[in-house]
């Protein structure tokens, strides 16, 4: 068993944030301890882009901001200009790491595995003598006087001048995500923002019929409405599953569903061809029915629906599936039109935190400065990655936010630690 008595900067939490600040501040020949609960680093980093990691989004740095709301993009802008994409990439493709970008600008591993990532990232450490305590929960974190900390976990009392809290936010929990580091920074008088869930998959009522489960609706317009008014719409994909909605639409309007779903009602519709106007797809859906006029109306439908789903959906307009193209009132064309066009998807009624990508919420931005992770209220103590109220688009974004801020935060105590030393 290791038994660490002192390390001049210790970071907590051994996520995508840690492991950087940590390789940052060792780099810089600052001693430097990771604690994790795990029993190894990256939990949350290997199961990242369904397990192929999606270790960053491609684009200027601007371009990356603007995948988050404003205010957070503020506060990102220095860290994301100090260590960037480019950065990132450079540096896994150093070690050996060969990478590429997709169409949709995601970037992925050219072996589509998230562990030669954290191989990387934990060759990083091993090289800068960065020191690792696995198997170890912080229990405590205390404040003495002159901004002097103890950190506790089940077997260790460790002191620091330095601490990076770098916990994550709750959302797959079974990878460690368990919320410590916001009692830790309530603990040490710091306000947390509401916790929400983000990027994460929602309940909607009433249930779909177990012929959708696994269906997907591509390259569509989702459109959520508050009690008749669109808060948000959203393109892309929305994947039916056995316990509600996901898919890529869905995980991008989950942030803004769970800041109103206590607010009214949430409805959602999706439009299945938003490139066409109303009147253009009914042109192309009426020609289609005079060209296979003697067909059922279910064969020119496989056209635009997955074949699985067209029997209900046509129970849903009204029409019998033996139905001829020739016998489909202007009426019943209609409803095939607007359902197609406007598809109600169903009422939200749930939002689960633990299966979403990220947490939206955590320590207050306003309390940490954006130039060092650095707490405003407490010298010596630092925040980076999820655990700090930041959560940005699907695609890489808060990964490298995770990278960006830990590096910053690594940065900026190793050169507080060194600059105490050389007085």
């Amino acid at each position: 068993m290791n038994n660490f008595k002192h390390s001049e900067v210790i970071v907590i939490g051994g996520g995508a944030a840690g492991i950087i600040a940590a390789w940052r501040a060792a780099s810089l020949g600052v001693d430097t301890l990771l604690i994790e609960k795990n029993n190894t680093l990256g939990r949350k980093l290997l199961i990242s882009g369904s397990g192929k990691c999606n270790i960053t989004h491609s684009g200027t740095v601007e371009e990356l901001l603007k995948g988050f709301p404003k205010n957070e993009a503020n506060f990102l802008k220095y860290s994301f200009y100090r260590f960037s994409n480019s950065d990132i990439l450079n540096l896994l493709n150093s070690y050996g790491l060969k990478t590429f970008v997709r169409e949709d600008g995601k970037v992925f591993p050219v072996s589509q595995r998230a562990r030669d990532v954290l191989n990387v990232f934990m060759k990083l450490l091993r090289e800068n003598n960065g020191k690792i305590l696995l198997n170890s929960t912080v229990i405590d974190l205390q404040m003495h006087r002159d901004y002097f900390f103890k950190v506790i976990t089940g077997s260790n009392q460790i002191e620091s001048k330095c601490i990076i809290i770098a916990t994550g936010g709750v959302s797959y929990p079974h990878t460690g995500s368990t919320g410590d580091g916001y009692l830790f920074a309530q603990k040490l008088g710091h306000n947390i923002i509401e916790i929400k869930p983000a990027l994460a998959p929602v309940e909607v009522f009433p249930e779909f019929p177990e012929v959708w489960k696994g269906i997907a609706l591509r390259n569509g317009l989702l459109k959520c409405y508050l009690d008749g008014n669109k808060l948000i719409e959203e393109s892309g994909d929305v994947l039916f599953t056995h316990r509600g909605l996901s898919g890529p639409a869905i995980l991008e309007i989950s942030r803004y569903a769970a800041e109103n779903i206590k607010k009214g009602n949430l409805y959602l519709y999706y439009d299945l061809f938003p490139f066409k106007s109303a009147e253009e797809f009914d042109i192309e859906l009426t020609e289609n029915f005079v060209n296979n006029s003697n067909k059922e109306v279910e064969n020119v439908l496989k056209i635009y629906l997955p074949n699985r789903i067209i029997k209900h959906f046509l129970n849903r307009v009204g029409i019998e599936e033996s139905k001829r193209c020739n016998q489909v009132s202007k009426q019943e064309r209609k409803k095939i039109l607007d359902l197609i066009k406007n598809m109600p998807l169903g009422k939200i009624v749930s939002i689960d935190i633990k299966s979403g990508e990220v947490t939206a919420g955590g320590v207050s931005l306003k309390e940490v400065n954006s130039r060092t992770m650095e707490s405003k209220k407490i010298k010596g103590i630092y925040f980076c990655g999820e655990v700090l109220d930041i959560a940005g688009r699907i695609g890489g974004y808060n990964l490298q936010a995770a990278y960006s801020t830990g590096y910053v935060a690594g940065e900026n105590a190793a050169e507080i630690i060194k600059s105490r030393l050389m007085r």
